[in-house]
């Protein structure tokens, strides 16, 4: 569609701070707290995303440091006792790592995230490599299209698309986000239509259509010789 940024592409963040899978425990931890990152991407090879170390990875090895083993294991999943003596990324990390593609849209990238319960996911092309990492707030950033940009996109993909009337005939306003498709329109099976593709387009908070059909022409009255025809 017109210029939106609706790729994963178009939002993600690059370079990407990584590890090998050899990385130890106190590396990992020191790199995340340098970078204010919260998850490492674990490559091999040539730059193959092998797995994920997350926060979530390091944190058994505090929350088992004072616990009995033996209850410790009844208590807890075995994994995150096995995570609690873990100290390389191998080791530690998630796989095989939820990962999406470069040319994903965002809505598929937030689908991965909301199904697997992620914060950021890495971006691979088609042969597994690295080529950047998607979060939440990277998805978040199509809102801050202006109302502006927003309102020109569905002038030029829904409105001249679906209807063949003279521009005015629908308006289109973005007020913060929120479109409002005002007008009347020759064909209002389309309606629905429009206001499913103006909330596809990026940066839309909210669709409100005010379309209606042309006003119902009035019959004409019978010539008067009609009316007063004698009987």
């Amino acid at each position: 569609m017109y210029h939106t940024p609706h790729l994963v592409s178009d939002v993600m963040s690059r370079p990407v701070v990584a590890v090998g899978p050899d990385a130890g425990f106190k590396e990992m931890v020191e790199t995340m707290g340098r970078w204010k990152v919260g998850a490492l991407p674990v490559l091999v090879g040539d730059g193959r995303v092998a797995g994920v170390v997350s926060e979530a990875d390091l944190l058994p090895k505090e929350e088992f440091r004072d616990a009995d083993p033996s209850r410790a294991e009844q208590m807890r999943r075995l994994a995150d006792l096995r995570k609690a003596g873990a100290v390389t990324a191998e080791e530690l990390m998630s796989a095989p790592a939820a990962t999406v593609r470069e040319d994903a849209t965002l809505a598929q990238a937030a689908r991965t995230m909301a199904v697997r319960r992620l914060k950021r996911l890495p971006v691979v092309d088609s042969a597994g490599m690295l080529r950047g990492i998607v979060s939440r707030r990277d998805l978040l950033k199509v809102f801050l299209r202006s109302d502006e940009d927003i309102a020109e996109e569905v002038r030029e993909e829904v409105v001249r698309r679906l209807f063949e009337v003279p521009g005015e005939s629908v308006r289109v306003t973005v007020v913060d986000g929120v479109v409002t498709l005002s007008g009347t329109v020759h064909d209002t099976a389309l309606v629905p239509i429009a206001a499913r593709l103006a909330r596809a387009v990026e940066g839309t908070v909210d669709v409100e259509c005010d379309l209606a059909g042309p006003a119902a022409r009035r019959p004409e009255p019978p010539p008067a010789e009609a009316r007063f025809r004698p009987s």
